[in-house]
Parts: C-alpha cells; sequence; structure tokens
C-alpha cells in the first residue's frame, strides 16, 4: 500500500505539474484570438481616425486582427464603461481621450473611475484644437467673435461632441475668460457635430485640427485661433488664443491606450512595447503630423501618473469656472 500511495502521489504530481505547464503556455499566449479596441466616439472623428491607424498596425505586432469598436455617445461614458466593466485580460482596450480620462468625470457623474477602474498602457498623440467658423456666419476673428457674443449673451451657438468632451470644456473655457455667453449645442460625437457647422446649422465650434483641416483648406470652414501654446507648423498663419487677447489659454487633446483595472504586467509590457514601436516607426510619425498629431510614447507608469494629473487638473478646472451643469 505504501509503495503503491507513493506511486499514486508521484503520478498526481507529475500531472499536476504537466497541467500547470500547459496553463502557463496558454497564459503566455496572448493574444490567441481578436482584440477589441473601443472608440468612444462614433466613426469619422479624430479619435477614430487615430485608433484605425494604430490598432492596423497594432494587429500586425501582435499576430492578431484588432477590432475597432465604435460606442460613441454620453460624451466617451458610454464606450468608456464597456471597458471599466471587462475582464482585464488584454482583449478589451480603451482608446482613451483627455474627455473620457479627465474632462467628462469632472464634469457630470459617469459610472466609472477614471482613477481606480483603468490600466495606463501608452500614450498616443497630441493635437491642440482649431476654433472655427462656418463663412456664413461673418466671423473673421476672435475679437469680431467676442464683440458679436457680448451684443447678443447666447445669440451665437457652438457645437461639441457632447457635454464633458474636450471641445465643450475648450469652448467653456473660452467663454469663461472671454466673458461672454454662448449657447452649447451638444451632439453624440465630434463627426456629426462638424458636419452641421459645415453645413451651417451651427456656426461655431472648437474642433481638432486632424479633422477640420482638409474642410480649412477646402474654405468651407475659417480658422479663427488654434488652442495651442504657440502656432500650428500646419496653420502657420493662424494665431493662437493667447495671442489674440486671451494671454494663458491652452488646450489640447490627448490620447492614449488603456486597459481595465488589473491587467497583467506581461500583457501590459507587450502592449506598451508594441504601441511604442509603433509610434517611433518614421511612417507613423509622418502620418500622424500630417494629420495634425504629435505623436507621444511612454511608459505606463509615466503616463498613468500623468493621467491622474489631468484628471486633477480639469477637476479644479470645473470648479473653478463653474462649468458643470
Amino acid at each position: 500500500m505504501n509503495r503503491l500511495s507513493t506511486a499514486l502521489a508521484g503520478l498526481l504530481m507529475a500531472a499536476s505539474a504537466l497541467v500547470a505547464g500547459f496553463a502557463a503556455q496558454a497564459r503566455e499566449a496572448y493574444p490567441s484570438r481578436a482584440v477589441t479596441l473601443v472608440v468612444p466616439y462614433p466613426p469619422g472623428g479624430s479619435a477614430d481616425i487615430l485608433a484605425r491607424a494604430v490598432g492596423a498596425e497594432l494587429g500586425k505586432r501582435l499576430g492578431q486582427p484588432v477590432v475597432i469598436d465604435n460606442r460613441g455617445g454620453a460624451g466617451t461614458a458610454i464606450g468608456t464603461k464597456i471597458v471599466a466593466g471587462a475582464a482585464p485580460d488584454g482583449y478589451t482596450l480603451l482608446l482613451g481621450t483627455v474627455s473620457s480620462q479627465a474632462m467628462n468625470p469632472a464634469m457630470n457623474k459617469v459610472a466609472y473611475d477614471s482613477l481606480t477602474d483603468f490600466t495606463a498602457i501608452s500614450p498616443l498623440a497630441s493635437i491642440p484644437f482649431v476654433l472655427v467658423a462656418n463663412p456664413a456666419a461673418q466671423i473673421d476673428s476672435v475679437a469680431a467673435l467676442i464683440a458679436r457674443a457680448k451684443a447678443q449673451p447666447d445669440g451665437l451657438s457652438y457645437a461639441s461632441a457632447g457635454p464633458g468632451t474636450s471641445n465643450h470644456l475648450a469652448a467653456e473655457l473660452f467663454a469663461s475668460d472671454a466673458q461672454v455667453r454662448l449657447l452649447h449645442v451638444p451632439y453624440k460625437g465630434s463627426a456629426p457635430a462638424l458636419n452641421d457647422v459645415i453645413a451651417g446649422v451651427v456656426p461655431l465650434m472648437f474642433d481638432l485640427q486632424a479633422t477640420t483641416l482638409p474642410y480649412l483648406k477646402s474654405g468651407k470652414l475659417k480658422a479663427l485661433a488654434v488652442t495651442s501654446r504657440t502656432r500650428s507648423s500646419l496653420l502657420p498663419d493662424v494665431p493662437t488664443l493667447s495671442e489674440s487677447g486671451l494671454a494663458g489659454y491652452e488646450v489640447s487633446a490627448w490620447f492614449g491606450l488603456f486597459a481595465p483595472a488589473g491587467l497583467p504586467a506581461p500583457i501590459l509590457e507587450q502592449l506598451n512595447a508594441a504601441v511604442t514601436n509603433i509610434l517611433e516607426t518614421p511612417d507613423m510619425v509622418t502620418r500622424l503630423r500630417q494629420l495634425g498629431a504629435e505623436p507621444q510614447s511612454g511608459d505606463p507608469i509615466s503616463y498613468g501618473a500623468y493621467a491622474r494629473r489631468e484628471s486633477v487638473k480639469w477637476t479644479e478646472v470645473v470648479k473653478r469656472y463653474g462649468l458643470a451643469p
């Protein structure tokens, strides 16, 4: 009996080691199926364009397709909530933005905690906004806009991707600094909002340089100012808002890759390395800069700290200017 028990115990130990080995191999074989990248905006906007560009290259490096899942609405809260509640296995990722991770939670009650519900993987890019007007509005400068807005409080409207989004807060910060009142017209994403500005339904919008450039070149929109600290190399004749009388005004949209909290370290390292490699390739750098975006890369710890600082910053801005609805 003792010999038999010893033999059985040995077999059980060997089987357990074999199962553990198979389990370890299974864990290491990430990814073994398609990865979903949730974009909390409708198709066609800057976030969508960036996600598709990076997602295609990420799929090549992972050896599995990266499927873009557009889940716009509620100022990015719908898509962001989906990722917050997903399994932290690396198969559901988020194209996070300053809106989803900092501005919207500062403005509205959202069903997620941007500080605790996510793992920051890597920054992707930063893009300045452009204050654009429909030419039919006959507003040729920031000074003219402010003068008309003061003469007609709430008489000028502006479009945004939704309450708490970056272009919404960019406009509200502008209105507060300029001491004017503008009428907010929210949409379910920047693409439909910009379409209505082009059509003349709404005269004004703060939209990202990446998506406004084609319409500025065609004359369908007029650029009044950029929101970056310095002039854009793609729009060198367009003044900054700081130059236009709002000293110190600066807002840019940032984009990054996030996963649900608790992402295993090996998968986190693999994804960060892949994204860093993508953003350092000359072709991707050129492509993003042509879109008006500045590529950014970094390690997960530094990027997570940056996202937390941005959350604190915009919470303070919302409180200081009384921007919450």
